[in-house]
Formats: structure tokens, sequence, C-alpha cells
């Protein structure tokens, strides 16, 4: 991309942008009408038309029923997109709205319905708007909320979700260029109020964006620092991984490889960096467990258990003079220690209190 934030994307830079898309069969283009996803379309489009044989590109807006011009910015996207030869759906939400969590609840529902609308398509990619300004934002959410590396790491290009890939094209790409494009080409797009109502966390951080950018907190250091830890972050997992095959190659006469359990020789796993230990540990959880993803910092919080038992244990053994013995559950799943060897299994089903 140009240095200049507030150029123009040229064809060239358009088509590196989605190069790595021509030989899919469809993409699905999530299109709300604002710049950012109405810049999307327009450069898809130029790229398609480019092309001698590409992929079809099918127009998707999803209303969510929140606001009542939602029904209108969708009927101009569809006005657009057939301006451009392209196909246009609309999906909506229906339903009864939860009345806490609302953002999160509408961002969940518009990804399935995306997939969905993928599916239909046969589209294998559901291609996304984001831009560097939203990574920088998604990291100060994230960093505010206390996440670990892998949360800092913000948004990647290209995510699963069913079966659909979720790729995000214009991740490094900063608004003011999208919205130069649309100017330059003289196409107008809608304004959402909900970006700039305080009463949600993003218009919030985005308000002090301006603030963080005079101390050299600005976008394009947030979302380098974004790139850096997701670097760092797959690091990790590769020596996570590597961990969890040397441990298992260690386990593998112990346990049958049916069981829905997990073990670990607790003074191997004792001597692995800590890092890497809360992720194994994070892993077995997930795998066996049956109440959700284990939050972090609840993880951490057993690990830091499981060290002082697994250290309490190995002094005992030296005296003589008995076993420590260890017992936590989180998350659905029954993590234990017991004669120098971690175990984590399914927990039972909690018993449900029948009324009176």
């Amino acid at each position: 991309m140009s240095d200049d934030d507030n150029s123009p994307i040229s064809a060239a830079a358009a088509k590196a942008l989605f190069a790595e898309l021509r030989n899919a069969p469809a993409l699905v283009l999530a299109v709300s009408g604002g710049p950012d996803s109405v810049a999307l379309m327009w450069l898809a489009a130029r790229w398609r038309r480019s092309l001698a044989r590409g992929p079809e590109l099918v127009v998707v807006t999803v209303d969510h029923g929140l606001r009542k011009d939602a029904a209108r910015e969708a009927r101009e996207v569809k006005r657009l997109a057939r301006s451009l030869d392209l196909t246009h759906r609309t999906m909506r939400w229906t339903g009864a709205k939860p009345k806490t969590g609302l953002p999160a609840a509408a961002r969940e529902a518009r990804y399935r319905l995306l997939v969905k609308a993928a599916r239909a398509a046969g589209a294998t990619h559901v291609l996304t708007a984001h831009t560097r300004d939203d990574q920088a934002e998604t990291l100060l959410m994230r960093l505010l909320r206390g996440s670990g590396i892998a949360g800092l790491s913000a948004m990647a290009r290209i995510t699963q979700r069913d079966g659909i890939a979720l790729a995000r094209p214009l991740l490094e790409v900063p608004k003011s260029q999208l919205i130069a494009t649309l100017a330059r080409a003289k196409i107008g797009f809608a304004d959402d109020p909900t970006n700039r109502d305080p009463a949600y966390t993003r218009p919030r951080l985005r308000a002090l964006l301006p603030t963080l950018a005079a101390e050299g907190g600005n976008v394009r250091n947030l979302a380098r620092l974004a790139a850096r830890l997701a670097r760092a972050n797959a690091a990790v997992d590769v020596l996570a991984d590597g961990a969890e095959r040397f441990l298992a190659l260690r386990d593998r006469d112990r346990l049958s490889h049916d069981a829905p359990t997990r073990s670990f020789e607790a003074q191997a796993f004792a001597m692995l960096p800590e890092e890497v230990r809360l992720r194994l540990l994070l892993r077995a959880i997930d795998a066996v467990g049956h109440e959700g993803p284990a939050e972090l910092g609840k993880v951490e919080a057993l690990l830091a258990a499981l060290d002082r038992a697994i250290a309490e244990e190995t002094g005992r053994r030296a005296s003589g003079t008995g076993r420590a013995r260890f017992k936590q559950t989180l998350a659905g799943a029954l993590v234990s220690l017991s004669r120098g060897r971690i175990l984590i299994a399914p927990a039972p089903a909690r018993r449900h209190r029948s009324g009176p």
C-alpha cells in the first residue's frame, strides 16, 4: 500500500489485496453501506473486472433491525451493487434482541447469517472490510480487558468459521485511504450514528485515538504492535505444539487413545516455560470440558495452584512424607494431580437442586 494514508487505492494495489482469492469459486462481500464496506465492494468489483476468469462476487447486507434507516441503507447497497453488475442479498436478524450485550449478539448474528449466505452461494470466503483503524481499536479494547498475548494479536487476516474462511483483505489499509478512494470514484456511503455513540466501547476508544496519537500511539503504531504480538503468539504456539507432542510421547502407553482424558507427567510439565504450561492446560481443559471455553484468568489461577501442588509433591516424595493431592474443576473439566501425574478429565455433571 501507499505510504500516503490519504491517497486513493490504485488498481495495482487493489489487485495485490485480492490476489490470493483469485481461484475461489465465489466470494461473499459483507457490505453494510458504510465507507469501509462500500469501498471493499467497489475495489473487489474493479479487481474482478480486470480478470478474464475469477470468482463470482455476491454482496450481502445484514439488516439487524436495530435502526430505522437500516432497510433504506440495504436498498442503497443493492442499487450500487447492481450498478457494478454484482448480485446482492439482504439477510435479516429476526427474533427478540437481548437487553444486554447487544453489540456482541449483533456481531454473532451477523457472522452466522454471512456464513449461511456463503453456503447458499457456494462461496469459500466471506470478505469483511476491517481496516487498520479497526485493528488498532481491537488491540486497545483487548488491552483494557487484560487479554493475553493471543488476544492482543487482535484480528488475523484469515480465520475460519463453520468451514467458511473469514477474510479481511483491508486489514493493513487505513480508513482514510478507503474514503479517498470513494471520493475519487464519486461514490457515496451511509453514516451509521452508532459509530459515534458513547454508549458503546469502540466509539469511546475511537475518541481517545487523537490523544494517543499525539503521544506516538497512532493507528499505524498500534496496528504494528498487534502484528508483532501475532508473530510472537505464533512462535509460542509452535513451542506449545512441540511440548504437547513431547508429553504425549511420554504418556502414550498409559491411557487409551479413545479416552476423553489428557495426562501429563508432572515433572516434565513443570520444567516447561510458564506460557507453554498455560497453553497446554488451556487446550486440555477446552478439549475435555463441557462448559465452554475456559477464561484465561481462571486458567492462570489454576496453573499457579497446580504448580504449588507439584512443588509440594516433589518435596514430600524427596523427604518420604507421602504424596500431595490436588483436584480442581474448571469449565467442565476436572484437573487433578496424583502419583506424579496431571490428569484432565471431564468433570461430573453438576447436580441441580430440585424445587421445594
